[in-house]
């Protein structure tokens, strides 16, 4: 009689002790029997099903779309649930896109992407930096009374749209740079060439001109780090009605949405060997409309496109 059996039955286990039956259902309770194994693994194996992103399915096409636009395994998951609310076929975790993307074995949709579809990534240790330079970054005079502190308190909670956040994401060499601003109540993202440089002039009548596509009700303020590239900032005040007020020294935090966009970026524009001078004006709103149209968990799985739409309607 095997030990497995005579375990089942209430006689005694290897170690001479009685045990009550009903208590030993477990095979490898008192010992690894590797044939019983085997065969469970070998039958589990002869029924798996057919994997719903397998080659050839029209859900993997759609996820496949999906990621070749940037969006995240989640954010497909969620959509897929959101669209197609009546057919369950077409549903999928994201753990399974996941498996899809990184095992072999489940069909490598990997090496079907058109666009890399990458983690992003930094450094593990932080640059240092000079006590000169951190020194000379204090004396900026044309912040003034401008400090964050005296930013609208309805711009904290996000409760009033039209509060911005701006910044300049720096290319290869610090040879060329665009500008970034973000909406924090809708995530909505805007992107400007800077193809005459970065200095204060060119980028005040870059920041205008993106914020005058916007309706008066939307420029509320914007807010901005130290840098001297907004030393002119009176000039965009003027232009649009919208004041500029700025972070702490050493305070991404307080852009907290600008910064998390940036690292976006990163995805389309790879940081430390990109040029910004080898795309236009026309090649950035392409690449903020598809950001914008990505859904985002923070919003309730909404676009920022959608939200804005209806901002701008209401």
């Amino acid at each position: 009689m095997s030990r497995y059996h005579s375990a089942r039955h209430g006689t005694k286990n290897p170690l001479g002790r009685s045990l009550p039956s009903g208590r030993a259902r477990a095979p490898y309770r008192w010992g690894y029997q590797a044939q019983w194994a085997q065969r469970r693994a070998d039958t589990a194996r002869r029924r798996s099903k057919a994997s719903k992103l397998g080659p050839g399915t029209r859900l993997r096409q759609v996820v496949r779309g999906k990621l070749a636009r940037r969006w995240s395994p989640k954010q497909i998951a969620t959509w897929l649930r959101t669209t197609f609310a009546d057919r369950p076929e077409l549903w999928v975790s994201h753990e399974t896109i996941y498996q899809a993307i990184y095992v072999q074995s489940r069909g490598s949709l990997r090496e079907e992407l058109t666009r890399q579809v990458a983690l992003r990534s930094g450094r593990a240790d932080r640059r240092p930096q000079s006590r000169a330079a951190a020194g000379g970054r204090s004396r900026r005079p044309w912040i003034g009374d401008l400090h964050i502190s005296a930013r609208p308190a309805e711009a904290d909670d996000r409760a009033v749209p039209g509060h911005w956040e701006g910044d300049l994401v720096i290319g290869k060499a610090g040879r060329s740079a665009i500008v970034t601003l973000v909406e924090r109540a809708t995530r909505y993202v805007m992107l400007g060439a800077l193809p005459q440089g970065r200095d204060t002039e060119a980028v005040i009548a870059v920041l205008t001109d993106l914020a005058q596509r916007l309706p008066a009700h939307l420029r509320r303020s914007l807010t901005w780090d130290q840098g001297s590239e907004m030393a002119a900032h009176a000039a965009f005040t003027v232009a649009t009605g919208c004041p500029v007020y700025f972070c702490d020294p050493h305070s991404p935090w307080q852009r907290g949405s600008n910064e998390n966009t940036n690292g976006l970026l990163r995805q389309y524009f790879p940081k430390g060997s990109y040029d910004f001078r080898s795309i236009d004006q026309a090649g950035l709103d392409e690449v903020a409309h598809e950001m914008n149209t990505r859904p985002r968990q923070t919003l309730g799985w909404a676009t920022p496109a959608e939200r804005l739409d209806h901002l701008i309607a209401t």
